[in-house]
C-alpha cells in the first residue's frame, strides 16, 4: 500500500508538471527578442506548476491558494552580509525591516524607503531581502523595507495605509537612524512602485515632515482604469504578469466581483465626464508609435455601465490611481526615476506617468530595459536564472 501510495503521489505531481507545460505552450507568448528564451520557458513552467498546485490544494480544502504561495515564500534563501546590520521592527502593527551599514560614517546616511511589489498577493520582507541588502552598500544608505498587510486577510486600502503610516513614522525618526533628512528617496517595484507615487503625492505639503528627495518607480502600476493600452494588448500573454493574472490580483485585492470583468477591462465602468477630464493623461494616444506593434487597435469603451461604476468606483481613488491626482499636487512632486520593461503588460503605465510628470514640470529620468520583463529585477542574484536586461 505504501508503494502504491508513492506511485499515485508521483503520478499526481508528474501530471501537474505535464499540465503546466501544456498550459505554457497553449497560452503563453515568449518574446522573440528575449535573450534567454529557454531559461524563461523553464521558469514560467515552474511558475504555472506552483499556481496549479495552489489551486488544487485550495479546491481540496487542504490550504488556500494564497496561504500556499505565501508559505512557499518562506523558503527563500536570505543572504547574510557582514557589512550590514539588519533589524526586524514593528511600526505599530506594520512589520518593517531596517538595513543599516556597519561601517563608520563621517555624517548621516542617505535614506531609502522601499515598498515591495506583489499585488498584495505575494511578496514579503524575505522575498525582497536580498535586493535591499544589495542596495544598501551600493547606495551608502539606510534602507527601510515595509511589510504591508496582504491578502487574504486584508484588502483595499490596507497597502496604501500601511505604506503611508510607515513612511511618516520613518520620516519622523530619521535622526534616530542617522539619516540625512535632505536625502530620502522612496522606491518600489510593481505594486510597490505604484504606491511610491501615491505616498509621495500624499506627503506633498506636509510641513511637519522632511521633503522627499526623489521617487523611484520600477515597472509600476500607476492606474487601473485605462486598460486598453497597447502594452496591455501586446503583452497580455507574456509572463510573469499576464492579463489574466493581473486582473485576478486586482479583483481579489480591490474586492471586485468577477461579474464586472469585461466592464473593467473595456472601461465601461468609467463615467464619461471622468474620462473627458483625465483622457489627456490616460489615452492610448499618449503612447509613442514605436511602442505600438502592428495589429493594435484602440478599444473604445462600451456604453457607460452605471451599476459597474457604483460598485467599483474605488478604482478611481487616487490611493490606487496616482495619475488621477490634481495638477497642483503633481507640480510639487520631487524628481522621478522611472524604469520600464519592453515585455511587460505595465510598460505603458510608465510612459503615461512620464508624460504627466514632464508636462507638469517634474524632472524625470527614464530607463527602458529592452530585454526586460515584469519581475526581472527579482532574478538579479539567482546566478543561473538571472537575466541581464540593460
Amino acid at each position: 500500500m505504501f508503494i502504491l501510495g508513492l506511485v499515485l503521489l508521483s503520478s499526481f505531481f508528474v501530471g501537474v508538471v505535464v499540465w503546466a507545460v501544456l498550459q505554457h505552450f497553449l497560452t503563453t507568448d515568449i518574446p522573440s527578442t528575449l535573450q534567454h528564451p529557454t531559461k524563461f520557458w523553464f521558469l514560467h513552467c515552474m511558475f504555472l506548476y506552483v499556481l496549479a498546485l495552489a489551486e488544487i490544494f485550495e479546491k481540496l480544502g487542504i490550504c488556500s491558494m494564497l496561504r500556499f504561495l505565501q508559505l512557499l515564500q518562506g523558503s527563500v534563501r536570505i543572504k547574510k552580509d557582514a557589512r550590514l546590520m539588519v533589524t526586524d521592527l514593528y511600526f505599530g502593527t506594520i512589520p518593517v525591516r531596517l538595513f543599516q551599514p556597519k561601517a563608520a560614517s563621517s555624517g548621516p546616511w542617505r535614506g531609502i524607503l522601499f515598498f515591495p511589489g506583489g499585488s498584495g498577493f505575494v511578496g514579503s520582507l524575505d522575498f525582497h531581502h536580498n535586493l535591499c541588502g544589495f542596495l544598501v552598500p551600493e547606495m551608502d544608505s539606510v534602507l527601510l523595507l515595509v511589510g504591508y498587510r496582504k491578502l487574504p486577510d486584508h484588502h483595499y486600502p490596507s497597502i496604501f495605509q500601511d505604506c503611508l503610516n510607515a513612511s511618516i513614522h520613518f520620516l519622523k525618526a530619521l535622526t534616530t537612524f542617522r539619516v540625512d533628512p535632505a536625502r530620502v528617496v522612496i522606491c518600489g517595484d510593481s505594486t510597490g512602485g505604484g504606491y511610491v507615487a501615491c505616498i509621495t503625492q500624499a506627503l506633498v505639503g506636509r510641513s511637519d515632515l522632511p521633503q522627499i528627495r526623489a521617487q523611484v518607480l520600477i515597472y509600476a502600476v500607476t492606474q487601473l482604469i485605462s486598460l486598453p493600452l497597447p502594452s496591455y494588448w501586446q503583452n497580455r500573454n507574456v509572463p510573469f504578469l499576464s492579463q489574466k493574472f493581473t486582473m485576478m490580483c486586482v479583483f481579489k485585492y480591490m474586492v471586485i466581483d468577477v461579474h464586472w470583468w469585461d466592464a473593467i477591462l473595456n472601461g465601461a465602468f468609467r463615467p464619461p465626464e471622468v474620462w473627458r477630464k483625465y483622457r489627456k493623461w490616460l489615452s492610448p494616444d499618449n503612447i509613442p508609435r514605436r511602442f505600438r506593434k502592428p495589429g493594435y487597435q484602440p478599444l473604445f469603451p462600451g456604453p457607460f455601465n452605471e451599476a459597474a461604476y457604483l460598485e467599483n468606483k474605488h478604482l478611481l481613488d487616487v490611493a490606487n490611481a496616482p495619475l488621477l491626482r490634481d495638477d497642483e499636487t503633481i507640480t510639487q512632486l520631487p524628481a522621478a526615476f522611472l524604469v520600464s520593461c519592453e515585455h511587460d503588460i505595465l510598460h505603458d503605465d510608465t510612459l503615461l506617468c512620464m508624460k504627466q510628470s514632464e508636462d507638469q514640470g517634474v524632472p524625470v529620468t527614464w530607463h527602458h530595459m529592452e530585454d526586460g520583463f515584469h519581475g526581472s529585477l527579482m532574478f538579479f542574484d539567482k546566478k543561473l536564472f538571472s537575466f541581464h536586461a540593460p
